[in-house]
């Protein structure tokens, strides 16, 4: 049996199969939190790529190597974190292909698209959403990066497929987010939210709270480019406070970690509170398909909140 190909190129290859030993599988029966495990950029430069990609993501593509690299060097210097993005199922032979600058900063969230024929082409581009077309309606990238770790591939394609069905031309397979053990992480944006553990029957109901402008709290990592404990103490505040509207709560500031806890300050409609959040050495075997064994990882355990009086 083979895997269905996905943007053309995936012939030949044995399909991979949910086995017990899967990093995702084992990270769930571990319990794993998943909070405050989003990257730390939040600003990104998508470049459509269809076909394989190695473990390198865009480097190990049909895009040129040396590019790929210049490319990735300017995103790094502009604090932008680089994914290659494609279309789920397959690409259009001669299609036109994309390239997107996504700013997730609170306050200042854009996504601006453009087109490129020639790779070399991107060396060019501005990167401080200066150009190309705005877009207001979000997008949702799904982790699909079989070469960096099989769940990925496993537990992604088919909630991109699932997810395609309800938002068309507005879903893309992305290269490795981080957290591969999460499958299947989608990150929505520009709100840059990106979640974990999602599955395909739950697409008709993710997508419509995402686009009310809800944060689906049972399945959030976190928001990329905030400090782990500030995505760990933000989530628990949206809950703690029963608030639902991802626009609603705002990270004001990160304490020191004293004993192992920080406090975050968060802004909230009805005035500022105090989250306390534990932070935690914890170990796991298979952290990743790709590296089985035993690994440590860091967990963010939000313990309390306290309303903030203001003499």
């Amino acid at each position: 049996m083979t895997v269905p190909a996905a943007s053309g190129a995936h012939h030949g290859h044995p399909h991979p199969r949910e086995t017990l030993d899967r990093c995702a599988l084992q990270a769930q029966l571990r319990g794993d939190p998943m909070l405050g495990t989003a990257f730390p950029a939040n600003r990104l430069l998508l470049v459509e790529q269809p076909g394989a990609w190695g473990r390198g993501g865009l480097r190990n593509s049909h895009f040129d190597r040396t590019t790929a690299d210049a490319l990735e060097a300017r995103a790094h210097v502009a604090g932008m974190r680089l994914l290659a993005i494609r279309r789920p199922g397959r690409t259009p032979r001669g299609a036109p292909r994309r390239w997107a600058v996504a700013d997730c900063r609170p306050g200042r969230e854009s996504l601006r698209w453009g087109r490129y024929d020639d790779d070399a082409e991107l060396l060019d581009l501005p990167l401080d959403g200066s150009t190309g077309v705005r877009h207001e309606a979000p997008i949702y990238l799904v982790c699909a990066h079989s070469k960096h770790d099989t769940c990925c591939a496993l537990r992604g394609r088919p909630v991109a497929a699932a997810l395609a069905a309800e938002r068309p031309g507005r879903i893309w397979e992305c290269s490795h987010v981080g957290g591969e053990r999460f499958a299947a992480n989608v990150l929505v944006l520009p709100a840059g939210l990106l979640y974990g553990r999602v599955l395909p029957f739950a697409a008709p109901e993710f997508v419509e709270a995402t686009e009310r402008g809800e944060v689906v709290g049972a399945l959030l990592r976190g928001r990329i480019g905030l400090k782990p404990v500030a995505q760990a103490a933000l989530a628990f505040a949206y809950e703690h406070l029963a608030i639902r509207r991802a626009d609603a709560l705002r990270v004001l500031g990160v304490g020191g970690v004293r004993e192992g806890e920080a406090t975050v300050r968060v802004r909230g409609p009805h005035g500022l509170v105090d989250v306390t959040v534990r932070i935690e050495r914890m170990r796991g075997e298979r952290l990743t398909c790709a590296q089985p064994g035993s690994g440590a990882f860091w967990a963010f355990r939000p313990v309390g909140a306290a309303a903030v009086e203001i003499d």
